[in-house]
């Protein structure tokens, strides 16, 4: 990823004020970001082509959890870098996420969203 190039960010959580505040935050910090409520929609928008640099994944979501998500998206976009959102204190990543790199777990909800900011930064530069 070059310098100057906007931040591509796929926010999947099936919390709407959840999601829409984590849109708006990193949109103000200069970041593209597309929300999708669900693994199958986030499957869906990677499977017709489009590609991310980041994606934040809640844990717990309708259908597909968060992980199986991951593990599927990774394999569509293996540039694909990723950040778990959880409400559970007790949540830990499954070992088998454990090949795709580091995978920091942020715990909601965020009072403070600037380290999220930092974290989506930081993982892009990692690519």
């Amino acid at each position: 990823m070059s310098g100057d190039a906007v931040l591509r960010v796929l926010v999947v959580d099936d919390e709407p004020v959840i999601a829409l505040c984590v849109q708006a935050f990193l949109e103000d910090d200069g970041m593209e970001v597309t929300v999708v409520t669900s693994g199958e929609e986030a499957l869906e928008h990677v499977g017709t082509g489009r590609c991310y640099d980041v994606c934040i994944m809640d844990v717990r979501l309708p259908g597909i959890d968060g992980a199986t998500t991951v593990a599927r998206l990774a394999e569509r976009c293996p540039g694909l870098r990723f950040a778990m959102h959880t409400g559970s204190a007790e949540y830990e990543l499954p070992d088998e996420l454990g090949a795709l790199g580091e995978i920091p777990l942020l715990h909601k909800p965020l009072r403070d969203m600037t380290p999220l900011a930092a974290t989506v930064r930081r993982l892009a530069g990692a690519q």
